[in-house]
């Protein structure tokens, strides 16, 4: 016997989720119209002018790149179970969002590959470097992505409130909350021109912005989500301790200095432990929103503020 259809309610547009949805749909970019030539020229003078500059040094400037590129690639695949299994309207709008979101950031490190990277190598004579080989990924990353996306297909066998939070845990708390925000914050603040042995590359930079304040609007989808699953009575222990599981593999991804010298004095770019502060810092505000009732998520606008919106 067929089951009967059931009318979808309609959309709360007060909800959170609606209005994330809405915000997502008004601040719209296109990754193909971010200029990316100044990036290819500041590169090739940067190169010719560093002492002893070879191709795995070119390797170090391209290691957060790479891994950028393919966990963008990862999560957009892996969003999918959880687009399934949610049943409420507004929820199902936003998320129709994000997956949208994250194929375009997909699909603006897929370009910089291919319009940047190799228009470099090809103009030094290097040969055309992969984004996807293995030498770009450390076991930490493997296994947080690996853990990320057997949580998300999990819901398609195991649907519980516990199983979601733990969905939200590791992609929107720890992959975008945790790893991405301070991966960008690093990479906006080493490329963006504050250091004289960097270079700077505006286009990368751009993409970098628009992107954080995509995510910045998930990160809050996440939080909203695991707030109501605490009212509804899952224990916010079980969102503690998963992602206290989960944040030593986004140490070990950050602090990944294979391509970087031995000598930290010799490092360009920002201090030993801004990161892992900016880490911390991030986490510890996300959690205490999440799980403190008095607690308010920052507004949507909030979440998506860009710094050339000040």
């Amino acid at each position: 016997m067929a089951t009967e259809y059931t009318p979808t309610a309609m959309m709360d547009r007060d909800s959170r989720s609606n209005r994330y949805y809405r915000n997502a749909v008004e601040r719209h970019w296109d990754p193909g119209e971010i200029d990316l030539e100044r990036d290819v020229e500041n590169l090739l003078t940067y190169i010719d002018g560093a002492e002893a500059y070879d191709q795995e040094s070119w390797y170090g400037t391209l290691n957060g790149i790479a891994k950028f590129g393919a966990g963008e690639d990862a999560v957009t695949e892996d969003l999918a179970p959880l687009g399934a299994v949610l049943d409420d309207i507004d929820d199902q709008l936003f998320l129709t969002t994000q997956m949208y979101e994250e194929a375009k950031h997909a699909d603006f490190f897929d370009r910089y590959w291919r319009e940047v990277v190799w228009t470099v190598e090809d103009e030094l004579g290097w040969e055309r470097s992969d984004p996807r080989h293995e030498r770009w990924f450390n076991e930490p990353y493997i296994e947080l992505f690996d853990r990320n996306r057997k949580a998300q297909f999990r819901l398609l066998d195991d649907d519980t409130p516990e199983n979601r939070a733990k969905a939200y845990c590791h992609y929107h708390l720890t992959v975008e909350g945790i790893l991405a925000q301070t991966g960008y914050y690093g990479m906006q603040t080493s490329y963006g021109g504050e250091f004289e042995d960097l270079p700077h590359l505006p286009g990368l930079v751009q993409g970098f912005t628009k992107i954080r304040s995509d995510e910045g609007r998930h990160v809050g989808f996440g939080m909203n989500q695991l707030k109501k699953l605490i009212a509804e009575g899952v224990d916010p222990e079980l969102i503690q301790d998963t992602v206290d599981e989960l944040v030593p593999l986004v140490q070990g991804i950050t602090e990944d200095d294979r391509f970087q010298p031995d000598d930290p004095e010799e490092r360009p770019g920002l201090e030993d432990g801004k990161l892992a502060a900016y880490a911390v810092e991030k986490h510890t505000d996300r959690m205490q929103q999440i799980t403190d009732a008095a607690a308010e998520i920052p507004d949507v606008d909030e979440l998506v503020a860009l710094e050339d919106d000040d």
